[in-house]
């Protein structure tokens, strides 16, 4: 090995029969190597024996057959006894009921994730309404505020402004070549709980492990990102744990010019039809970074589209329990960040297409409260951009419950990020004003919801219909059994996702994302209404997913954005067959 001035190193000769301290032969010298020494990280690549056992996506555990055991160099390396996969199901959520603190149930479920790939998947679709909670909200809010004291092996990439310059570079180190979706996050508005920087994490690991579990998107196909620009929040600056950049939050044109970079890489890295998911951006971002690249980039905010999508379909839903058709419905938002404004926007160009009115005369109908209070024309200029659309000729009014009294709203919507707001004296002007008041408290996680399950029936007297973002227990009131819907973004995006994948599409347009809504409020059945639910059951969420993505994608190949020809001629049977089963395979 020759050095800069031409001499040579010598290089420990590899067939020294030399041993340290009687153990095996040190083939490469590492034992023998100083500590200020560096040496070469050799590795075996072909999966068996003990390497296939620490493969998480082929690892089995006992469920290697005898011959698999033979010809994959297992003999002796597993206790001899085989079972199936659906023993170890079986013991996996027994293991994962011991915990009492959900936390404990998270980390156990990222440990399997990290073992057995298949099993994790299994385990979730099996047990989706028991271990949803914990992979995703509330449970993945609280993993992202300790994400620096549970980190154990990094998941996805992360691109920090030490990469700038390089990220075609990086991106090119995930040893996945055939992404199709990305989902990022800057980590500075994780839920409800604020900017947690690198620690933000959590969100999109929680989401694609759903894109594959619910969706049925291969997880190899899903690649989760953290950008690092630093963080503004005081705590974790200090902290000895946090494994992001310790400085201010960068702004402007170094901030743009970072994302802008990434954006370039990954289309250049994996094609025109890799799906880039924008995941808890804060507001001043979110919408900028959405505009910005929807016309070149295959991009969707599932903050403020999915979130919209899900809602939208829950109203109209709704509207089998309450009456009217959705243009006779008065609409107050607690709330006018991404999630809000959204939502309304959705909410009205499906008003406008079904009574096809202009979305200016739709829009009167659709009132938004900030944290100054109604949002009226007088204070038009001081708004940001996306709040305008929503000012309306009205005095100003500042208190929430005030605005309820004044607008008479069949519909609150709750997307303000700050719990307990949706108090008795608010919810009870819902119930003077309307028969059956649709209360849909959206903010994450369950601490940060606008007023529980409980609180709604109560003040109601049992006659609200209502849905929350994060989970709540079924309550009883006056010997009545209620069932609440979760407005659940998991609805959508995984199914949503699937049909922009299957049909190859290139964009996303306002109309696929009404097509989703359509797909999921068809899924509510008589029973469903019979318990006050406006949602279907987790427990079917396969079948959900299939029919939100047969319908997107329909919509796709209508709209001249889809490329996989030819068209499907049952885009049903064709969702089922493209979706990821966990199911073991056998080894040759």
């Amino acid at each position: 090995m020759a050095t800069s001035n031409g001499s040579c190193l010598k290089v420990p000769d590899i067939h020294d029969n030399t041993t340290i301290g009687g153990g095996v032969q040190d083939v490469y010298g590492e034992d023998r190597a100083t500590e200020d020494q560096s040496v070469t990280p050799w590795n075996v690549s072909v999966a068996s024996g003990y390497a296939l056992l620490r493969d998480p996506h082929f690892n089995k555990g006992l469920a290697f057959t005898e011959k698999e055991r033979d010809a994959h160099y297992l003999r002796g390396l597993l206790p001899p006894t085989v079972i199936c996969q659906e023993t170890q199901v079986n013991k996996m959520i027994q293991n994962i009921r011991q915990y009492e603190v959900p936390l404990q149930k998270y980390i156990a479920m990222m440990d399997l994730q990290e073992r057995n790939e298949r099993l994790f998947y299994r385990l979730l679709i099996d047990h989706v309404e028991e271990l949803l909670p914990i992979v995703y909200t509330p449970t993945v809010g609280e993993a992202c505020q300790k994400y620096g004291s549970i980190f154990m092996r990094p998941q996805g990439l992360y691109i920090s402004l030490k990469e700038k310059g390089r990220i075609l570079e990086v991106l090119r180190n995930w040893p996945e070549k055939n992404v199709q979706v990305i989902v990022v996050t800057d980590g500075e508005r994780i839920l409800g709980l604020g900017d947690l920087g690198c620690h933000g994490m959590g969100i999109p690991v929680g989401k694609l492990s759903l894109y594959t579990a619910l969706g049925g998107v291969r997880p190899s196909s899903c690649l989760p990102i953290t950008i690092d620009v630093g963080t503004n929040n005081e705590k974790l600056l200090g902290e000895e744990l946090y494994i992001g950049l310790k400085h201010r939050r960068a702004t402007g044109q170094e901030y743009a010019e970072l994302i802008d970079e990434f954006m370039t890489a990954a289309k250049q890295n994996y094609g025109e039809k890799l799906l880039i998911q924008f995941e808890d951006f804060a507001n001043h971002n979110a919408f900028d970074l959405l505009e910005r690249y929807r016309s070149t980039h295959l991009v969707f905010n599932d903050d403020i589209q999915g979130t919209a999508s899900v809602v939208l379909a829950g109203i109209v839903s709704a509207l089998n329990l309450v009456g009217g058709n959705l243009g006779d419905h008065r609409f107050l938002f607690f709330g006018a960040g991404e999630a809000g404004t959204g939502i309304a926007s959705l909410i009205a160009l499906e008003i406008s297409k079904r009574t096809n009115s202009p979305l200016d005369e739709v829009r009167k109908n659709i009132w938004l409260v900030d944290s100054k209070g109604l949002i009226v024309s007088s204070r038009k200029e001081s708004l940001q951009h996306f709040k305008k659309p929503w000012a309306h000729e009205h005095e100003p009014v500042e208190k929430l419950v005030d605005a309820v009294n004044q607008i008479k709203p069949t519909v609150l919507i709750g997307t303000s990020g700050h719990g307990k707001t949706f108090t008795q004296e608010v919810v009870e002007a819902m119930a003077s004003n309307n028969e059956k008041p649709i209360i849909l408290a959206l903010s994450n996680p369950t601490t940060q919801s606008e007023c529980t399950a409980e609180e709604a029936y109560n003040w109601t007297k049992g006659r609200a219909i209502f849905a929350s973002g994060s989970p709540f227990p079924s309550v009883e009131y006056d010997g009545k059994v209620f069932m609440p819907g979760q407005s659940n973004n998991a609805y959508i995006f995984p199914g949503f996702g699937l049909g922009l994948i299957m049909s190859g599409t290139i964009r996303v347009h306002d109309d696929l994302l009404l097509a989703a809504s359509e797909a999921l409020a068809s899924q509510v059945t008589q029973e469903h209404y019979d318990k006050g639910l406006i949602y279907p059951p987790f427990t079917n969420i396969r079948k959900i997913s299939a029919n939100i993505a047969a319908l997107v994608a329909a919509k796709a190949y209508e709209l001249g954005l889809a490329t996989r020809l030819p068209q499907p001629k049952n885009m049903l049977n064709f969702a089922e067959s493209c979706m990821y089963t966990p199911t073991y395979r056998n080894y040759r």
